[in-house]
């Protein structure tokens, strides 16, 4: 089950570990309220933003990567992963 008490409340600490549930949990959201996002800006024709966005995504990803200290193939797979997100985004707003 999802928790935001654990996070943002004290004593959070005594549940460390999160079960594997709330972790694909969290990361679903994540990816829902991201798709979302980008296609409602997208359906307002803004889509000249979309290669700024990939710029942005390109740029952030590879400094938190940088401070995660991930190997290469991780690193890889993390871009690979969120411009596939972005792009079903845009396939999708393009669909409507």
């Amino acid at each position: 089950m999802l928790s935001t008490e654990r996070d943002f409340k004290r004593g959070g600490e005594r549940m460390a570990i999160p079960t594997q549930g709330e972790v694909e949990g969290k990361l679903l959201i994540f990816e829902v309220v991201a798709v979302a996002c980008l296609e409602e800006l997208l359906r307002h024709e803004h889509a000249p933003a979309v290669s700024k966005v990939r710029r942005r995504i390109l740029h952030n990803l590879k400094e938190r990567c940088r401070s995660l200290k991930l190997c290469p193939e991780d690193e890889k797979a993390t871009v690979d992963y969120a411009l596939g997100v972005l792009e079903a985004a845009v396939e999708e707003a393009g669909s409507w």
